[in-house]
């Protein structure tokens, strides 16, 4: 498995990213919080599996749902998805992430 690695500043750039990445009509987006990194993992070969894209920055999240709004560039927990106008960052917090683990091994 080969990683390549982007590395990111604060976890509102992070969100920036991947908001302008998701798909159209896509504004739910999981994303790892996983030792003392905020981190999500995008397969650059699909069809392999061999090569991922790690987009991460040092900190964490609680688990739970995180309103961002992509016009101030600022994100709150929240209780339920309900706004169309805005992205959603579900955080998870594995018990164990062996993609994860190879990559931080590798930093």
């Amino acid at each position: 498995m080969h990683i390549e690695y982007e590395e990111f500043d604060s976890i509102e750039d992070i969100f920036m990213y991947l908001a302008s990445a998701a798909p159209p009509m896509k504004n739910t987006i999981p994303i790892n919080s996983y030792k003392d990194h905020v981190m999500s993992f995008i397969p650059l070969s699909p069809s392999t599996g061999e090569t991922y894209l790690m987009l991460y920055v040092k900190g964490s999240l609680e688990p739970g749902i995180y309103e961002f709004d992509v016009h101030s560039k600022s994100y709150k927990k929240v209780d339920n998805i309900e706004r169309a106008d805005k992205v959603y960052f579900v955080s998870l917090t594995p018990k164990r992430n062996t993609i994860a683990d190879v990559a931080l091994e590798k930093l």
